[in-house]
């Protein structure tokens, strides 16, 4: 486990961009060097909403710009908390809490890795894809995500041909294009350019295309609400495939010191209790113990 104490920072940080989508999703950026600087992929902060409410809220890093020492955020409202959140204005400051949590790891003998986010869990693809840009000689990522409410960005058809997906899933995230990395799109809307079904449902459909030795070389990396976590924990045990995936938890203090946010693991010891906050948010998907 990382050393936490070392690592994790108070910050007050400005907010530079709010930018609202619909689905109440929002996009933010703060000013916050020394988180900017420590995240990893995996990595989320404890963030307090507004100064009426002392209580934190745990926020998912989308990704880092250490030069420039901001980190952006994308949140959706879903309670109190969130909807303070989203009454900040620009140029007001919030307090964080981070980084916090262990990340994603990489194995290059894994060069196509397959990532899988829904909703709220898309942010730390996002994050995920970006170190693997930069490593771009090592890995030939396909991003897929799923949201049944309008994506917070405007999707765009892809210029990436992936093969054995049906005829007209082209809708894909402008960022990632812009980043050289291919990805599709997955809702039951009926979203133009998108696949119609779940993101296993794709994910099944192009691992099928691919060749044993092919499928010899995917890991799956995977966040979103449990339902989804669970079904692509399936898919990678059928498939043999190694799995990474961060939960998301309510969680109080997000340090480890109230025991608030525990789920059930498999260890060689046998069922432990491990905190997602510290012990996570990252675990071996083939660990967790979905009930």
């Amino acid at each position: 486990m990382l050393n936490q104490r070392n690592s994790i920072h108070i910050e007050e940080a400005e907010i530079i961009t709010h930018q609202p989508f619909a689905g109440k999703q929002f996009y933010l950026q703060v000013k916050s060097p020394q988180i900017a600087t420590l995240a990893t992929p995996g990595s989320f902060v404890q963030l307090r909403c507004a100064a009426s409410l002392p209580l934190r809220r745990p926020l998912s890093i989308m990704k880092t710009h250490p030069d420039g020492g901001t980190v952006d955020f994308i949140y959706k409202v879903v309670g109190k908390g969130t909807q303070l959140l989203s009454q900040q204005n620009t140029g007001s400051t919030l307090s964080l809490l981070g980084p916090i949590g262990q990340p994603f790891t990489l194995d290059p003998k894994f060069s196509l890795p397959l990532l899988i986010g829904g909703g709220v869990g898309i942010p730390p693809m996002v994050f995920l894809s970006d170190q693997l840009r930069k490593q771009s000689k090592h890995y030939n990522p396909l991003v897929i995500m799923g949201s049944e409410v309008p994506f917070p960005f405007t999707p765009a058809p892809s210029q990436y041909i992936v093969p054995g997906l049906p005829d007209g899933v082209i809708a894909a995230m402008p960022l990632l294009e812009d980043w050289g990395i291919t990805s599709r799109l997955t809702t039951l809307q009926g979203y133009p350019g998108c696949f119609e079904g779940y993101v296993t449902d794709l994910a099944k459909t192009w691992l099928d295309n691919l060749t044993s030795e092919q499928q010899q070389k995917v890991a799956i990396f995977a966040c979103g609400p449990h339902p989804m976590l669970a079904a692509v924990n399936n898919l990678a045990k059928a498939y043999q495939l190694p799995i990474q995936i961060s939960l998301e938890e309510f969680m109080a203090c997000g340090v480890g010191g109230c025991a608030g946010c525990t789920v059930p693991i498999q260890t060689p010891q046998g069922l432990a209790m491990k905190r997602v906050c510290v012990d996570g948010p990252v675990f071996n998907g083939h660990d967790v113990v979905f009930s």
